[in-house]
């Protein structure tokens, strides 16, 4: 009998997936089920971008392309940061890569020894630590809950810093509890990685469009131009365009940085796919305007989320100042017994309600759950009806 690598046995399956591989599989089975598991967003793909692919295909943009993206993408990325982030690079400081998942873990591959840390907030997205050990890094969760304001501080990053440290991820707007970090809060961080220049800084900003109340979004290198060539900044297109399914992520950073990661790339999955890269182009060129609307209405179903949270004793949130979850604490249903703890509250409303949610311990966070607002008011509703109406009668 065989044995799995040393590595992969100690990595978890996506918690988020096996969720949502659940609540399918009972949708099968004829069960009324409402999903907020998954962060997928309800709206479809823009038809403009659709008629791209299609116009792709017909020209046979169906070959191989550059490993780590074609140039003409490279360029739309390149306009992207320029015009949004007012952030200069070279097309060589570029990858495109099949999801934001992909830079990421192509970025650990390129860089980590055994035993080099890396550092991010908790509550986290449930792949970074499963990424990191992956790759034989250590993941260090930093606690972000226990003073309620789910964002790093500065004398927190200090005290983790150690010589180990190789990356501190930040992932804002954040999944799983929507915070948001002005510029400010990463001008203070950064005055503390400026003092230990063998730290590079990853930046997740694939909810970079889901903004709410007016906030201005700026990223780290943005914030803090003097640490740019230290700094990997990650985005793509399945978010804020609607196209989770089409796998396209992109990342810019240090050429040498870049370059490693694109021989890592060629090397396991090669390029992404052509027409999903021909779609993105047109994404990122094509109109914008529908992404404030789309922000607006994810606004619109956060509100709702939150006011009918009010009405459920025992469940309380941080407010969402981005993305589309809201993560909610439960921890009083498991003080007073009724639950083991946050996997088995979500187990009790799926099997009862039908409501698929996510427990917090993979995010880091037990005794919390996701709820994913990325679905229309009426199925929100009909999902909060029956989450109070099960909670009430426990």
């Amino acid at each position: 009998m065989f044995e799995l690598s040393h590595r992969l046995s100690q990595t978890k399956p996506s918690a988020t997936m096996a969720i949502s591989q659940k609540a399918k599989q009972l949708a099968r089975e004829g069960k009324d089920i409402i999903s907020l598991s998954v962060g997928e967003s309800d709206f479809p793909t823009p038809d403009h971008v659709i008629k791209s692919a299609h116009k792709a295909m017909a020209e046979g943009q169906t070959r191989y392309t550059a490993p780590g993206g074609m140039e003409a993408l490279k360029e739309a990325v390149q306009d992207k940061f320029k015009r949004e982030n007012a952030l200069d690079y070279q097309t060589s400081e570029i990858i495109v890569s099949s999801g934001a998942k992909q830079v990421i873990f192509n970025a650990f591959a390129a860089t980590l020894n055994e035993g080099d840390e890396v550092l991010f907030p908790a509550p986290y997205w449930v792949s970074y630590p499963e990424m990191v050990k992956i790759n034989g890094g250590t993941p260090i969760a930093l606690d972000c809950i226990s003073d309620g304001s789910f964002k790093l501080t500065p004398e927190a990053l200090e005290k983790a810093i150690t010589p180990k440290t190789k990356w501190l991820l930040l992932n804002s707007p954040s999944n799983p509890a929507g915070v948001v970090y002005s510029a400010n809060e990463l001008k203070a961080l950064g005055t503390v990685l400026e003092k230990h220049p063998h730290i590079l800084i990853m930046c997740d900003d694939i909810y970079e469009h889901i903004l709410f109340d007016n906030l201005t979004f700026v990223t780290f290198a943005q914030a803090c131009p003097h640490l740019k060539d230290r700094v990997l900044t990650i985005n793509g297109v399945s978010k804020a365009y609607s196209m989770t399914g089409w796998r396209i992520g992109y990342g810019a950073g240090p050429e040498k940085l870049i370059k490693a990661m694109t021989t890592y790339q060629s090397q396991s999955t090669s390029n992404p796919c052509s027409i999903s890269q021909a779609a993105a182009i047109e994404a990122l060129r094509g109109p914008q305007d529908y992404l404030k609307t789309r922000s607006h209405a994810f606004q619109n179903r956060r509100d709702l989320v939150m006011r009918r949270l009010e009405r459920i004793k025992g469940l309380s949130a941080p407010m969402p100042q981005g993305a589309f979850y809201a993560f909610i604490d439960c921890r009083p249903y498991i003080e007073t017994g009724n639950f083991e703890d946050d996997i088995s509250i979500c187990s009790h409303l799926l099997e009862k309600t039908g409501v698929a949610l996510v427990p917090g311990t993979p995010f880091g966070a037990p005794g919390f759950f996701r709820l994913s607002f990325a679905l229309n008011e009426d199925n929100l509703r009909r999902a909060l009806d029956y989450i109070e109406d099960s909670l009430h009668n426990i």
